[in-house]
Order: structure tokens, then sequence, then C-alpha cells
């Protein structure tokens, strides 16, 4: 799988790079009142109204003010049938890397902060663990609170 990685906190995820469609710098948030928690709110890329995402807030992390580093990935999301463009804020953008699915390992059950139906799996990469989030599934969460 070709994929975008990026930093929460200590721990980098992965994203499939065929669903990204651009990387930004933190632009203005509208606060969207009675939104699910992780839904930071809604942001104008090039005249659409997209929703953000706080991934830090799904997977039990603090969430924390933007730095310098702080980037909104947009991405495109299948959510039942349809296309849906987001928005994801990652402290830090690092790279596209190739990672083998056959390394994939499952999420174990015991011992993990995130939800298990939010995580693909987990990759090994540079003597990294690499988690694969699932993020239509996240998405059709949001959609469905």
């Amino acid at each position: 799988m070709r994929a975008l990685t990026m930093r929460l906190d200590d721990e980098i995820l992965a994203i499939e790079a065929e669903s990204v469609r651009e990387i930004l710098e933190v632009v203005p948030i509208t606060r969207v009142p009675n939104a699910p928690e992780a839904v930071f709110g809604l942001i104008n890329v090039r005249g659409s109204v997209v929703p953000l995402c706080d991934f830090r807030v799904l997977f039990k992390m603090d969430r924390r003010d933007p730095t310098e580093d702080t980037r909104i990935v947009v991405v495109d999301v299948q959510l039942n049938g349809e296309r849906l463009v987001a928005g994801l804020l990652a402290d830090k953008v690092h790279e596209v890397v190739d990672l083998d699915d056959s390394a994939r390992e499952p999420v174990p059950r015991v011992g993990m902060r995130w939800p298990p139906d939010f995580i693909r799996g987990i990759n090994r990469h540079n003597d990294a663990f690499v988690i694969i989030p699932n993020v239509e599934t996240i998405f059709a969460t949001l959609a469905a609170a």
C-alpha cells in the first residue's frame, strides 16, 4: 500500500496515498454546534465546505493547539457509496511510503487505547509501528452520530 505517513503525538499513522487530495496549512475553522466532538469544525477548501476531523479525539488523545507543523490532510472517503471530501488534522505530515500489506498485523485487543474498529492494522516501517486507520469506518461512525 502506498501511504502518506503523519504524526499524532508519538504515534505514526498512514492513510492510503491515493485518497489524499491535498495537504494544507491550518486555515480558519468554523465550529459547528452540537457536532460530534471529533468533528472539529468546517473549513473552506477551494470554495467547498469540508468537515474537519480530529483523530486525536477518536484515539483518546488530548486535544492540542496547532503548531507550525500542524497540517490538514484533505482526503476523499467513500461513504455509503458516495464520495465525501474531509479534512484530517495531523500534528505533522511526514512522507509517502510503501507499506507491505502482507506484513500488516491485526490490532491487539488488549492494551490499546484506540477503538479496534477504527484501525485496519499495524505495520512496521523503519523500526517504528505505523497505525493504519480505517478512515471509511471512522467517517461512517461520525455520520451516524
